[in-house]
């Protein structure tokens, strides 16, 4: 059986469970995920869709439509981004977890940096 992950925006008000560890953590250096989280480079794991649970505050939930293709969800509350996914393509039926808004331990078996080329010049 699969582990139970748990997580949370900053104010509480959106809680959600994993039912399945994440897979393929990447900490992403591109714009987007920059702008989108305020910081240097953005830290996510995916899980299959059915994985994922909202336990409490789905009408706090908003996305925003980030590219064509890419859906970004965060707390309308409080701002805070929690997942993004794609629309189309190989990966439609995965989602993607901000890993800093898990509230249990996960230690990843693997990491890698991606777009670091488009990451901040001085910091990369």
């Amino acid at each position: 059986m699969s582990n139970l992950y748990q997580g949370s925006c900053l104010c509480a008000s959106i809680r959600y469970e994993l039912l399945a560890t994440p897979k393929a953590v990447s900490h992403c250096h591109c714009s987007q995920c920059r702008k989108a989280h305020g910081a240097l480079f953005a830290s996510f794991g995916s899980v299959p869709r059915r994985a994922l649970r909202i336990v409490q505050g789905e009408d706090a939930l908003t996305a925003y439509p980030s590219s064509e293709s890419v859906l970004r969800s965060f707390c309308s509350r409080c701002g805070s981004s929690l997942f993004w996914s794609r629309s189309q393509g190989q990966f439609r039926d995965w989602i993607c977890i901000a890993l800093a808004t898990l509230d249990t331990p996960f230690t990843p078996e693997k990491q890698q940096h991606v777009h670091v080329a488009d990451g901040m010049h001085g910091y990369t």
